[in-house]
């Protein structure tokens, strides 16, 4: 659905990227490598996002990062559209709240490279994680969005393509 609309793949991941989860932060290196593409593409699609307002740029440790505007008018409508898109809505903020102590989400595979397969798949790393809990809520929301889910909660060795929906700030 929203890659009809938002043609650029480049795009539609930074938007996933940023909107999913507003502490999201990167700079243009960094979302390079996790996205697996130039830094020129990159580039290009940050500096339009952050001309039209819906990303800010800060300098923190002689890099330029990147987050989510809160403070635009269009920011909770692209939240939820993105939510709504990955068929996450309040799923992201319960997952967090609720199955322990989550260091790190990212969606992989095709809703990673921005393509609508209907294979959600996420890469869920932590501590004492409540692997039922997450379970449980996957196979809820497969009923719910009719798309499948699959949760994996080791790292794989080489992860081709992510894009992190959430990561605690000492990781970074």
């Amino acid at each position: 659905m929203l890659d009809s609309i938002i043609t650029s793949k480049t795009r539609l991941k930074l938007l996933i990227k940023f909107f999913v989860t507003s502490s999201n932060k990167g700079y243009l290196r960094g979302i390079a490598e996790e996205f697996n593409e130039s830094t020129n593409a990159i580039r290009k699609e940050l500096n339009q996002l952050s001309d039209a307002g819906y990303l800010v740029r800060f300098q923190e440790n002689n890099r330029i990062y990147y987050q989510a505007n809160t403070e635009h008018p269009l920011f909770q409508s692209l939240q939820n559209l993105v939510r709504t898109y990955l068929g996450f809505d309040q799923a992201v903020d319960q997952v967090l709240e609720r199955a322990g102590d989550v260091s790190l989400v990212s969606l992989l595979g095709d809703y990673a490279k921005g393509i609508d397969s209907g294979t959600i798949e996420l890469l869920i790393i932590g501590d004492k994680l409540d692997k039922a809990y997450l379970l449980q809520l996957s196979a809820k929301m497969e009923q719910l969005l009719g798309k499948n889910i699959q949760l994996y909660f080791d790292r794989e060795e080489e992860i081709v393509q992510q894009i992190i929906l959430y990561q605690q700030d000492d990781l970074v």
